[in-house]
């Protein structure tokens, strides 16, 4: 299996279908195939060989694309930048993977310029937006225009793919290597899954560099479905991409869904006939903003997906049946589903022994889609891959019918607007405060994210700080939405015997009314 095969398959077997369709652009697969392989032709040309890293920092559209097909047909290794990281942590991660290659757009054309002497191993930006080619970068369009279209690398099962930069529990990301074996396993789980329809339209609102989006694109590679692209996700954009380009298919977090049904143009009249499914996922939704988006959307089905980078990323599907009013009475709606195709799902103590039904235990999976590994971590890699089976780190249930419950995170994650956030990474940026003795960063219930960062602080004697002043500092070292949005300042964190920090005694006041330890 290889990522291109599908488009192989689509060009024969409909070439002057729609393809990709992007502001006032679109193409077909015959001319997306012919763009690709030129694209694929001018990464060779700047150096590009087989398993060099490219790098991607851009916001969704029809050139994100053609990346994510050029890299691999050229015989490349794609690595999508996280566009709500700092300039410290993508500069992290093209150092840790080694790129050579990196294409920007306009939104991020300064931040590339600032990073691009620190970036030890690139060696050519090529810019992609639609303004004008700065003087020390070569132009996308250009560069297709004039390269001479290339054989596909054909890469295979086990080849590297991609490396996915995810947070780090010891305040670094981690590189997920995902090989093509993995991607199209995962996606062939979700076409299984009745997630692409033949002649369907799949809207990519969700961010592009993001698993999410991409594992729920297979699936319409597959089919030779139509992409449509919006630059970011709005609410009026995204209503009215999905009126005009009869999108079948949508992928939103719960924060989307909820800002989506929300917003005062879901209360004007349109045609959304042919919208059939959304998919949610990243973080868990509450029933309450659930039920409201099937009331405002009574023809379309909702499926959740669970899942994590590491698995490709799919793990398990609470189906569009599951969350009808029988299956709603039966409370299956609190569940994350059962296992997908391809993937077995189980419970298991510390020893790794699979726990009766209804007993909590971590969630590991085990599958074609499991990940290589993380990349220049063995100890970490080893850590997470037992027996082939990873461990998610996610604590949760399975009843008797094979649905699995997660009741709580076994690692100290957060997952924020459907963005995860290790506490380790938060505490680190806390810590290089001068006045901060200890801290602690734990999620606490939010309603409009899911959870919400917040941190408990020790201050050093004599030392004294604000919350607001905490907080932009943290902003000058990592992402935004990492950042706490509250502070509560302490004389004594809770210990342990062992001295460690008790996050569990810090959880309780806001978790103890709450049905799940994460929101």
């Amino acid at each position: 299996m290889y990522l291109t095969q599908a488009l192989h398959r689509a060009v024969q077997q409909k070439p002057d279908h729609v393809a990709a369709r992007f502001g006032g652009r679109h193409q077909t697969f015959r001319q997306l195939a012919d763009r690709v392989a030129r694209l694929a032709g001018a990464l060779q040309g700047l150096g590009m060989r087989d398993g060099d890293r490219v790098a991607m920092l851009a916001l969704n559209s029809d050139r994100y694309l053609e990346y994510q097909m050029a890299v691999p047909w050229g015989g490349g290794v794609l690595n999508p930048c996280n566009t709500r990281w700092s300039a410290a942590e993508i500069l992290y991660a093209l150092n840790d993977s080694a790129s050579t290659i990196l294409l920007v757009d306009e939104a991020f054309r300064p931040l590339a310029e600032m990073i691009r002497s620190d970036a030890t191993t690139l060696r050519e930006v090529v810019y992609c937006g639609d303004g004008e080619v700065p003087a020390a970068m070569h132009s996308y369009e250009a560069l297709v225009a004039k390269s001479t279209p290339v054989p596909d690398a054909l890469r295979r099962d086990e080849d590297l793919a991609g490396i996915f930069y995810t947070g780090g529990t010891t305040g670094f990301p981690k590189g997920v290597m995902l090989s093509h074996g993995n991607l199209l396993s995962s996606g062939l789980s979700l076409r299984a899954e009745g997630l692409a329809t033949p002649g369907g339209t799949y809207l990519h609102a969700a961010p592009m560099f993001h698993l999410a989006d991409m594992g729920l694109a297979m699936p319409q590679w597959i089919e030779g479905n139509t992409h449509s692209i919006v630059s970011a996700f709005s609410p009026e954009v995204v209503l009215d991409t999905l009126e005009r380009d009869r999108v079948t298919h949508l992928l939103l977090v719960p924060t989307m869904i909820q800002m989506l049904v929300d917003h005062p143009a879901m209360q004007t009249p349109r045609d959304l006939s042919a919208l059939r499914t959304i998919v949610y996922g990243a973080s868990p939704i509450s029933e309450a903003v659930l039920e409201r988006a099937m009331a405002a959307l009574p023809g379309v089905g909702f499926v959740q997906a669970y899942g994590m980078t590491e698995l490709s990323p799919l793990a398990t599907v609470l189906a569009e049946s599951h969350h009808l009013p029988e299956a709603r009475q039966r409370g299956k709606l609190r569940s994350a589903g059962r296992a997908s195709f391809c993937t077995e799902v189980r419970i298991v103590d510390l020893e790794d022994r699979e726990v009766p039904r209804g007993t909590v235990g971590e969630i590991v999976v085990r599958g074609p889609n499991v990940m290589q590994g993380y990349w220049n971590k063995p100890e970490q890699t080893a850590e997470a891959l037992r027996d082939g089976w990873m461990h998610t780190g996610d604590g949760g249930y399975m009843d008797d019918d094979g649905f699995i419950f997660v009741v709580d995170r076994l690692k100290d994650m957060i997952i924020s607007g459907g963005e995860n956030v290790y506490s380790a990474e938060v505490e680190n940026a806390l810590a290089q405060h001068a006045a901060v003795s200890s801290c602690a960063v734990i999620g606490i219930p939010s309603a409009e994210w899911g959870e919400a960062v917040h941190a408990v602080v020790v201050c050093k004697p004599g030392a004294s700080v604000s919350a607001e002043a905490l907080i932009a500092h943290c902003k000058t070292l990592i992402a935004g939405y990492k950042c706490p949005r509250s502070v509560q300042f302490r004389d004594a964190l809770p210990l342990s015997g062992a001295g460690k920090i008790l996050k569990t005694e810090l959880r309780k006041p806001y978790w103890e009314d709450q049905a799940r330890k994460v929101s």
